[in-house]
């Protein structure tokens, strides 16, 4: 089965009180029409064809997949959008119709729907919903088929009690689409053209409906307002938590975790409360994850403690390595085995060596630091001139004292030693002490500063 799928992504969404089209406000940091191209990608279709009305140029820059583009100038209804996008679509291949702003269906339920498809069916997704104004209704008749849809404001007061919604998605042949849609009329309450009048054309030529749900309702809600949105990034994080624990962590409160890309977990991993995911991030086993930290396109090795309030980008961190409280590691960072980044501690495109600690109140960056390091509190590699970045090597064993500054580009050859406050510019051999600060003064007889009295 050749399957070319119509994703409608025209809407202005002026209930999302935005400039950002609709369909780029993201769930789990990514534009919801993303989440429905990533997951039609799964299902093998040989084209996505994307139709943009409102803000077409913003919401082509946000895609980056291959896809067909499709303009509605005019936002005249659902069965105008797909039209628009017909003339790409060859005549033997099943469509599927999507929404850019119904973001969280499964691939599980649209292939159950697919399946459904022959020269002599339409697959319909509906759903059952305690409340459900808004949406319109599935009519059926005496035997229980499937004979029309009525939209809320063109339905009757019993129509009105019927349960059964229609989620706007379906999957028919394109040559039956082709045949229909120059049909439709715009005779309606909203003066549209409807998509969802095809259902009775093609009870009209004695098509069967065939009609699949989803396993939950949250699957093919669509999202018109922020308070949509947030209910549905909700519902979708919790998803989320439930896997992480079913592989193995422990989260100290399910409801504030976040993960906006994809986590890969070991086992026996806590992550405590306010934690946020970013990107690929790979936890190894046994990783201990304080509150409020941030962890983006990271790899975190087994029995790493990461302390509260810590940021950790684009770094790998080698087994039983300790991070934080308020640690930020930026990209390039690697850490071996048992190193060390403390309180207040930042570190930008470093290897920081195995044994190594960065304990307290300091800046380390575009350095390279060899086993058994002690770096004191408040240094500073000083690795910018304003115009270019500057390499600092450490050797294995070195003790650089407090308050201390290495001006790249410098050396520190192993087991050198660094007297605090030395500002180091030149190049310390292998088990010298280097002290670089100006000679102490003591004076006698000083007299402090007085202040003066006002006339």
């Amino acid at each position: 089965m050749s399957i070319e799928v119509i994703i409608l992504a025209a809407g202005q969404g002026s209930r999302m009180k935005s400039e950002l089209p609709k369909v780029l406000h993201a769930i789990a940091g990514k534009p919801m029409v993303k989440h429905v191209i990533d997951t039609v990608k799964t299902l093998d279709c040989s084209a996505i064809h994307v139709v943009v009305g409102h803000g077409a140029d913003a919401v082509k820059n946000a895609v980056t997949d291959e896809v067909t583009w499709a303009l509605q100038e005019q936002q005249l209804g659902t069965g105008h959008a797909v039209a628009q996008a017909l003339p790409n679509v060859s005549d033997d291949s099943t469509v599927l119709i999507l929404y850019g702003d119904v973001p969280l269906t499964s691939c599980e339920t649209l292939s159950n729907l697919v399946q459904h498809v022959n020269e002599g069916t339409l697959a319909l997704l509906t759903v059952n919903l305690d409340d459900p104004t808004g949406y319109g209704r599935i009519i059926r008749d005496q035997p229980g088929f499937v004979k029309a849809i009525v939209e809320q404001k063109d339905a009757t007061p019993d129509q009105l009690e019927i349960k059964e919604t229609n989620t706007g998605i379906l999957a028919v042949k394109a040559h039956h689409l082709k045949k229909w849609l120059p049909l439709l009329s715009n005779s309606n309450a909203q003066g549209e053209y409807y998509l969802t009048d095809i259902i009775a054309m093609a009870v009209g030529d004695a098509m069967e409906i065939m009609v699949a749900q989803p396993s939950s309702e949250q699957e093919v809600q669509g999202v018109n307002n922020r308070l949509q949105l947030a209910t549905l990034e909700r519902w979708h994080q919790l998803r989320i938590a439930d896997q992480l624990m079913t592989d193995g962590v422990t989260l100290a409160d399910p409801a504030r975790v976040d993960v906006r890309g994809r986590v890969k977990t070991g086992t026996d991993n806590f992550i405590d409360v306010n934690c946020v995911f970013i990107g690929e991030v790979t936890l190894g086993n046994h990783v201990q994850i304080g509150p409020n930290c941030l962890i983006k396109d990271a790899t975190i090795g087994d029995d790493v403690v990461i302390e509260a309030n810590t940021i950790i980008d684009s770094s790998e961190i080698g087994n039983a390595c300790t991070i934080g409280p308020f640690a930020r590691v930026r990209p390039g960072t690697v850490m071996a085995e048992k190193a060390k980044i403390g309180n207040f501690v930042e570190t930008k495109k470093t290897i920081v060596g195995a044994g190594s600690k960065i304990n307290h109140l300091s800046y380390v960056g575009d350095a390279v630091l060899g086993q058994h390091v002690n770096v004191g509190a408040g240094t500073i590699t000083c690795n910018y001139d304003g115009v270019n970045k500057f390499k600092t090597t450490i050797g294995h064993g070195v003790f650089v004292g407090s308050n201390s500054s290495l001006v790249a580009p410098v050396t520190i050859g192993d087991y050198a030693t660094l007297g605090a406050g030395s500002v180091i510019t030149k190049t310390v051999e292998t088990e010298q002490l280097a002290i670089a600060r100006g000679k102490q003064r003591n004076i006698d007889g000083w007299q402090r500063p007085v202040k003066k009295q006002d006339n």
